[in-house]
């Protein structure tokens, strides 16, 4: 009976993690890399899309990212969201593309970003803690019901703190891989 709740809420536990490694890399290192831009919202036609969805995005040098959009009227859009996000880069655009060069990072940004990084990733284990409550609740709820048993809610947390483990674990060197690319570019 508990089997079947965890099962059915892995894909959220997947979900979860999924979130982790969008976030991370969404933080800019000093390298180019399209992941920094490629999500951000751009207000297209009554409805906000994603740059990914209007543009191709290319890193063609090592600190430059080129986004070039499908539609020419978006070319203005793109760099008004990409000036108004977090993301501190300055766009230039000939009509046709946009160009955005990426600075080095300096020691008070790098740790900055760290910060940023830090409380996306406990965002993610507070949403897989909320996940693990949930299924919890339910089999308790079974119990009172008396549909299940006290060995089932038993194993149920056991099941679950192994599932929390293993993503807190995977969140740990997500977070740990990305820290020292920032320490490092």
């Amino acid at each position: 009976m508990y089997k079947d709740l965890i099962n059915q809420r892995k894909k959220d536990f997947e979900a979860a993690f999924e979130t982790a490694k969008s976030e991370a890399a969404s933080i800019r290192t000093g390298r180019a890399h399209p992941s920094i831009v490629e999500d951000l919202l751009v207000e297209y036609m009554g409805s906000r899309s994603r740059v990914k969805e209007l543009a191709s995005i290319t890193t063609p040098e090592p600190r430059v990212i080129v986004i070039q959009p499908w539609d020419a009227n978006t070319v203005a859009l793109i760099e008004k969201a990409i000036r108004e996000s977090a993301l501190g880069l300055n766009p230039s655009n000939d009509g046709h593309i946009i160009r955005l060069t990426i600075p080095s990072l300096t020691e008070e940004r790098r740790k900055e970003f760290t910060k940023i990084l830090g409380q996306k990733m406990e965002e993610v284990r507070i949403r897989i803690r909320h996940i693990r409550e949930d299924v919890l609740r339910k089999v308790q709820n079974e119990v009172k019901a008396k549909t299940a048993r006290e060995d089932d809610l038993r194993l149920a947390k056991e099941e679950l703190q192994k599932i929390i483990d293993d993503l807190h674990k995977k969140i740990d060197e997500l977070t740990k891989r990305k820290e020292q690319e920032l320490m490092v570019s």
